[in-house]
């Protein structure tokens, strides 16, 4: 089961669970979204078809955040011209829940809740000082890499091969 929905000028192919990258979509920071642009939904394996109007996409927003940076240089040859930029592409994290359609609802498995574990009794009375970087020991330094030891190079005058007799 699956549905091509269009989000941020972009089409994306979603089934209830996958989790999608989408363009920041504007006014959605936690919660859900819907999307009601469903362009084809297919409900067995070789069948697709267009939707009625009614068909809808639901999903739940996971965060938000930017994509890897993309560098941007412009260059022109023999005018001395170079521009380095930097770009990163904002997106929101969605994980599809709901593809409904004809009347007919596929849902996505509800995800398991992390248990948060009770403490046990002698941690609670334990009480964390943080010492400060120059009286705490770091560990082990590193000891200088032992080799070859530096030569200078000698110039050439001191080698002799420097001066020419005529």
């Amino acid at each position: 089961m699956y549905a091509v929905i269009r989000a941020g000028g972009k089409q994306y192919r979603v089934s209830p669970g996958d989790v999608v990258r989408l363009e920041t979509q504007p006014g959605v920071s936690e919660g859900k979204i819907e999307f009601n642009d469903v362009l084809a939904v297919s409900a067995n394996d070789g069948q697709i078809t267009r939707p009625n109007s009614g068909a809808l996409v639901t999903g739940e927003v996971l965060g938000e955040g930017r994509g890897r940076k993309v560098l941007v240089f412009h260059y022109k040859r023999k005018k001395q011209y170079k521009k380095l930029a930097g770009h990163r592409q904002p997106f929101t994290s969605v994980r599809i829940t709901e593809i409904a359609f004809d009347d007919q609802k596929f849902t996505a498995p509800e995800l398991p809740r992390k248990q948060i574990k009770p403490a046990r009794e002698g941690e609670q009375e334990k009480t964390h000082v943080k010492a400060s970087p120059a009286t705490a020991d770091a560990g082990p330094r590193k000891q200088p890499k032992k080799g070859k030891a530096t030569v200078r190079k000698k110039s050439p005058a001191a080698k002799g091969g420097a001066s020419k007799k005529k």
